[in-house]
């Protein structure tokens, strides 16, 4: 597993599994990948798994969460889905990755030119992605800045980044809304959760420091 430098994943702190992810987003972006030894990680993880991070991030294929913030096997409890929508689902997986598993932190992650927010911006309905649409849908509502309603729609990249964002933190309010274990683990600061963007141009993640709660 990761091995930064002397921290037991037991005594980790929210903020200490941040930094981690900020470097190997660092390291992601400058191209000098950590050396992993995933012949010994397979062995060291095949009984067993004590993640120190959960990423709920959309299932795009341009946004691979081990990969952009350089992390190996047994680091990052991956919850994906169109969208980052904290579903019924997605919500069990995070309190299983926080509860049983031992992650300190959970981030709620976007991406810049995200196909379902621009479909939710264009109202789009097709078999079972109208339910992911549905679940986005508050963040357009939420977004009270672009007031032509020529202008809200995914041609307007603009207008589709802030839903994005607003969308980021809906997830979050709707994580703590409807988790009583998350509530209560973020209020004991035994987990954080903090939003955060990708850009799918130049590799970046950015963190919204004033979505983060539990730290």
């Amino acid at each position: 597993m990761y091995k930064h430098p002397l921290l037991d994943r037991e005594k980790m702190t929210p903020k200490e599994a941040l930094d981690i992810l900020l470097e190997g987003n660092g390291r992601f972006i400058n191209e000098v990948e950590s050396e992993k030894d995933f012949k010994s990680l397979i062995h060291l993880t095949k009984n067993k798994q004590h993640p120190f991070a959960s990423v709920l991030s959309c299932s795009d294929s341009r946004a691979p969460v081990e990969l952009l913030f350089d992390q190996a096997l047994g680091d990052v409890f991956s919850v994906r889905l169109a969208g980052n929508i904290a579903s019924d689902k997605g919500i069990g997986s995070l309190e299983f990755g926080s509860k049983y598993l031992g992650a300190k932190l959970i981030v709620v992650m976007g991406h810049t030119s995200c196909g379902a927010v621009k479909a939710a911006c264009d109202d789009f309905k097709d078999g079972h992605i109208g339910e992911i649409v549905n679940m986005i849908k508050p963040a357009i509502r939420h977004e009270k800045t672009v007031e032509d309603a020529a202008l809200r729609c995914s041609k307007n990249d603009d207008f589709v980044q802030k839903v994005c964002e607003l969308n980021v933190q809906y997830q979050i309010d709707s994580i703590l809304r409807c988790s009583d274990i998350l509530e209560d683990m973020t209020q004991a600061k035994q987990v954080g959760i903090i939003g955060a963007v990708y850009d799918i141009s130049n590799g970046k993640v950015r963190f919204m420091e004033k979505s983060a709660v539990g730290f």
